[in-house]
């Protein structure tokens, strides 16, 4: 009897689901690990490296490791894993360097952490709400007491803080923070919502001061402008970094986290002042998007490494299906709504899963995204 009306209600949250989650028509497929660990080994696949990690984030530290981060599908912790190659990270042991409080700051909804090395320290910066405020998110900070960040302690810094003349930063919806550094300069990228949960979501940019606190007041980098970074929410999230031929390039992600995310590119000349509005300019179409033929749905939240000859590697999150369905498996007990409204939540379907692609340029040095 439970298990027939599970059934149906997962056949009518196919019917119902809203905008949030786009349009989506295919059934689920499941990917085998036999075979993501096959396809891991041939570089160039469109077959995850990482199953049910989105936000992915790949660090080459100078000890020649790769060092795996992602949103766990339950959201309540941080788990750090560590390679010789990418193609090992499915099978690098996860280690759980933090976890979630039980109440207040940092109780619910732990995403998109990233690993940095900053000034001879591991760091890791993530976004986190309330139990009892679960949109409360705001970035916050991880410092490694050692030089093993698998195995050594992690202390908590506390929330990202704003530049002493900044009353605007962290104060409302903020996600997905990203470090860089350019001309001798550190600079922080993060998503920030002024106005709740359901306004639009902008990328800020600013200098640091240290691995903890903004140098300069927010700078707004890009809003969602266009139709498709409008689709079931405005958003524009997940910045990533990349530099060639004498330009900086800032990719993000936009709209809601199913099919019709896709991700958008900002582009400054080098030498320009990256905290001038007038330095950028934006692509007017999405330079990665979902695509039906290869079974790729909602590209996005990319992070930037380098292969093991050095060659610029895109790392992102997709499903293989169009069609996002809620586990209640991976939802918190105290998460009180419905059967129905838990299936119809894009962000609880936990395949997706990371996967990596070479980073093509045109004759210009512009960074080129196409899946093989």
């Amino acid at each position: 009897m439970q298990r027939n009306l599970f059934k149906n209600l997962v056949l009518s949250a196919v019917l119902l689901v809203g905008a949030a989650s786009c349009s989506d028509k295919k059934e689920q497929k499941e990917t085998s690990k036999e075979e993501v660990s096959i396809m891991a080994n041939i570089k160039g696949s469109n077959k995850p490296i990482v199953l049910q990690r989105a936000d992915p984030f790949i660090y080459k530290h100078t000890d020649g490791y790769y060092y795996f981060t992602g949103s766990v599908p339950t959201y309540d912790a941080i788990e750090i894993r560590r390679a010789k190659t990418i193609a090992e990270l499915q099978n690098a042991a996860p280690f759980r360097v933090w976890e979630k409080h039980a109440s207040g700051p940092m109780s619910r909804h732990v995403w998109a952490p990233e690993i940095h090395y900053l000034d001879g320290k591991w760091y890791v910066y993530f976004a986190a709400s309330k139990e009892d405020d679960i949109w409360r998110l705001r970035p916050y900070v991880l410092e490694c007491t050692g030089q093993d960040p698998l195995k050594d302690k992690w202390k908590e810094l506390g929330q990202m803080q704003a530049a002493d003349n900044d009353p605007k930063s962290f104060t409302d919806f903020s996600l997905d923070g990203t470090v860089f550094e350019h001309k001798g300069k550190r600079y922080f990228c993060w998503a920030e919502k002024t106005g709740g949960q359901f306004a639009a979501s902008n990328l800020y940019l600013a200098e640091m001061e240290s691995p903890i606190k903004l140098k300069t007041v927010q700078f707004m980098l890009t809003t969602p402008d266009y139709d498709w970074e409008r689709v079931g929410f405005w958003v524009n999230e997940g910045p990533a970094f990349i530099k060639n031929k004498g330009k900086i390039y800032i990719t993000f992600s936009a709209s809601a986290t199913g099919a019709c995310y896709a991700m958008g590119m900002m582009e400054a000349d080098e030498n320009a002042d990256l905290l001038n509005r007038n330095s950028w300019k934006k692509s007017r179409n999405p330079v990665l998007k979902t695509d039906a033929s290869k079974g790729i749905y909602g590209p996005g939240h990319n992070s930037f490494t380098v292969d093991e000859n050095g060659e610029p590697i895109l790392i992102y999150h997709a499903r293989d299906y169009e069609k996002a369905v809620g586990d209640p498996k991976v939802v918190p007990a105290t998460d009180k709504r419905s059967l129905e409204e838990i299936i119809a939540d894009p962000l609880y379907d936990p395949n997706r899963h990371a996967r990596m692609m070479k980073v093509k340029f045109d004759e210009n040095g512009t960074p080129i995204f196409k899946f093989n």
